[in-house]
């Protein structure tokens, strides 16, 4: 059994390490080596995912207070005391989040040209323009409901912009004004562009909270405005579809998703100068309580000022541009389908993006799709972009005479409609379309190309880290493989004939497979380096991934780390594995990094007794990844390709001092700091593989 340090909590809270990644992110703001407008997107971007961890894990939090407020899980916490201290931090999260933005970035914004005008600061000018534009283009959009017996509280959506109004007066019925409700029309921009004449600035605007506060009393004729003050409520967002009882996954989770931006509500944004009555209105509203409400100095949805990183012509004031290379040899594939098959046939071919470009991968479907050799295309689709060009060139595909079975997985949250409006576009070319396996999201990134070559079918093949999706690709670091190996690709044909069809469990040559052989094969290959450490041989642990969570991992690395294995752990979010801990986990070194890109990649390395085995995959070492979704990890054979992918994901990162934080064993982190020459791993594969 593994020894645990007494009266300590062998594991970390979920959520409060998510809130630590958060405190990372929000540290690439406060940053000043950070460009200027890059501070600002990393401003919103933790508020996009303070909006996702209310929605998702803060209204799982408050279910596990209500099913289970006594129980105290590994990290030692009840239900309620997990929420108070997750409460706590948020609070002070986004106490700094704003204080960076209103004292340091806007002014330096400014500095720059780039201004938010306030209507307390407009002259005269600026006034009259303000005033037009809000009677032409937001006016007649706005619907003011004053509350009385014959006007209740609206409806209010999900995260959407409100306006609470305190009148005093008698309307036209006689009826005594008290307070009104507006809603901020989601067609209406949240920045509207001032003219650089009036401005003073290039670059000067509005915030559509700033026009409604200033001219919203026209919509009450003849009453007093006592006050205007925004606000916006964010909602559950975890949508429920019991798929064991539904006879049509898409139309249950069609039904569903009408009233994803109306669940219960878990938090209150407000304007820091509400006064305490309309706050204590709206809690009741919402049912909800003081700790869920926020106070907050500026716009109620700070992710809505991204239009200024998005649209400015100061590029100077960015992260330089960045323009990813095609990989030989397919820079040299000329306009003939073959040429590229034949390159992969050649060998195994690695792409690390967004370092490398995404674009081979396209071109690799679109000779499938042209190739009159090719027979037949399946794919998995789990996020791939409302404008997709690979889904186009699936559709083509199609239309072509191609066989094209497409694995589309309905349930990929927040990007469900998305998925449904391309699995209908498939089907109405004559693609086989399926939603993968009930209760089991399809998580794995694959592709399977059947060519006819010399009178026999031969297969080609993706397998990636990351989803089909052009624009991640170009934020997001993964790693893709394009093979013709012929153990992959009968493997990867195997489980796509679990997922479209019926049928026993299919042994796997090469792949593992959640939720069948995962698990239990990374558990093997863990213990397998504790054994041979307790034998006195030389044993070394590598995983690259996104979370960390599943139990029995972490107990196995525990007992990894007291058998004497050297583990590195490179966690970009939650890790509730505690590192550095004497008797647990002294061997144990976990590293997150945050920086320009997003790390995506799972990476997994074990010594082997000096064979170096190595796996990528779709999934973390999660439980939901391991039991409950369709994965695969896949090994790297390739001599050369395997020495890439440990220097690419493991030796450079180990290096860098730039990007770096190291988790203390309480679960907290500190930058990387080195007396070595300054080196960041992003900068660093730029240079190395985009050259």
């Amino acid at each position: 059994m593994t020894t645990r340090p007494p009266a300590e909590p062998w594991l970390l809270n979920r959520e409060l390490s998510l809130l630590k990644f958060n405190e990372r992110v929000l540290a690439m703001a406060e940053s000043p080596k950070t460009p200027l407008l890059e501070r600002l997107r990393y401003v919103c971007i933790l508020s996009s995912n303070l909006d996702e961890f209310f929605e998702i894990r803060i209204s799982s939090l408050k279910e596990q207070q209500r099913q289970s407020p006594n129980l105290v899980g590994p990290d030692g916490m009840t239900p309620d005391q997990a929420f108070d201290n997750v409460q706590r931090a948020v609070h002070d999260l986004v106490t700094r989040q704003y204080a960076l933005l209103n004292d340091e970035i806007l002014p330096a914004m400014q500095a720059e040209g780039i201004a938010l005008h306030h209507a307390s600061e407009w002259n005269p000018q600026q006034q009259e323009w303000a005033h037009e534009v809000f009677i032409r283009d937001v006016m007649p959009l706005l619907t003011p409901i004053g509350l009385d017996p014959a006007h209740p509280f609206p409806r209010v959506y999900n995260k959407s912009l409100n306006f609470i109004v305190s009148l005093s007066g008698a309307d036209a019925f006689g009826r005594q004004a008290s307070i009104a409700v507006v809603q901020a029309p989601r067609a209406l921009p949240r920045l509207i562009k001032m003219p650089p004449e009036l401005s003073g600035h290039p670059e000067g605007y509005i915030l559509l909270t700033s026009l409604l506060r200033a001219f919203v009393g026209e919509l009450f004729p003849g009453l007093e405005m006592l006050g205007c003050y925004q606000w916006r409520v964010t909602r559950n967002s975890d949508l429920f579809v019991d798929e064991e009882e539904v006879t049509n996954l898409r139309h249950a989770l069609q039904g569903e998703l009408s009233q994803r931006n109306f669940g219960a509500a878990v938090r209150l944004e407000i304007d820091k100068m509400t006064p305490p009555e309309l706050e204590t209105f709206l809690q009741r509203e919402f049912s909800l309580k003081p700790e869920d409400t926020y106070r907050v100095p500026g716009p109620v949805n700070l992710s809505r000022l991204m239009q200024l990183c998005n649209s400015s012509t100061r590029p100077e004031l960015l992260f330089p541009d960045y323009r990813a290379p095609v990989q030989a040899p397919f820079d040299r594939v000329g306009d003939k389908p073959a040429e590229l098959f034949e390159a992969v046939a050649e060998q195994d071919r690695l792409l690390h993006h967004p370092y490398q470009s995404f674009q081979p991968v396209i071109d690799f479907l679109t000779a499938a799709a042209l190739d009159p050799d090719v027979m037949a295309i399946k794919q998995t689709i789990y996020r791939t972009g409302e404008d997709s060009e690979l889904m186009k060139i699936l559709l083509a595909a199609a239309r072509a005479g191609k066989e094209v079975t497409v694995v589309v997985e309905l349930m990929a949250r927040f990007d469900e409609q998305t998925n449904i409006n391309w699995a209908s576009k498939l089907e109405e070319v004559g693609a086989h379309v399926v939603y993968g396996v009930v209760a089991h999201k399809t998580h794995a990134k694959m592709a399977v190309v059947l060519r006819r070559e010399k009178g026999r079918l031969r297969r080609y093949a993706h397998l990636g880290t990351g989803n089909y999706h052009p624009r991640t690709a170009r934020l997001y670091t993964d790693f893709g493989l394009l093979t013709a190996d012929p153990k992959l690709c009968e493997d990867m044909d195997k489980v796509f004939a679990q997922l479209t069809g019926l049928g026993a469990r299919r042994a796997l040559k090469s792949l593992m497979q959640s939720p069948f052989t995962m698990h239990e094969g990374m558990v093997e290959l863990i213990r397998a380096e504790a054994r041979a450490a307790q034998a006195g041989k030389r044993a070394r642990i590598m995983a690259k991934m996104n979370s960390l969570l599943e139990e029995q991992i972490i107990e196995e690395l525990y007992k990894a780390s007291q058998a004497g294995v050297k583990i590195d752990l490179i966690v970009r979010g939650v890790c509730a594995l505690r590192a550095g801990v004497p008797g647990l986990s002294e061997n144990i070194r976990v590293r997150s990094i945050v920086g320009r890109f997003l790390e995506h990649s799972r990476v997994f390395y074990f010594y082997a007794d000096g064979d170096e085995t190595v796996y990528l995959s779709s999934a973390d070492w999660m439980d939901r990844n391991f039991f409950r979704r369709v994965e695969i990890a896949f090994p790297i054979y390739d001599k050369t390709l395997k020495k890439r992918v440990i220097d690419e994901a493991f030796t450079y990162a180990l290096r860098d001092n730039q990007l770096s934080w190291q988790q203390l064993p309480d679960g907290d982190y500190v930058r990387v700091k080195s007396r070595a020459q300054p080196f960041n791993v992003h900068q660093y594969l730029m240079q190395k593989l985009g050259a």
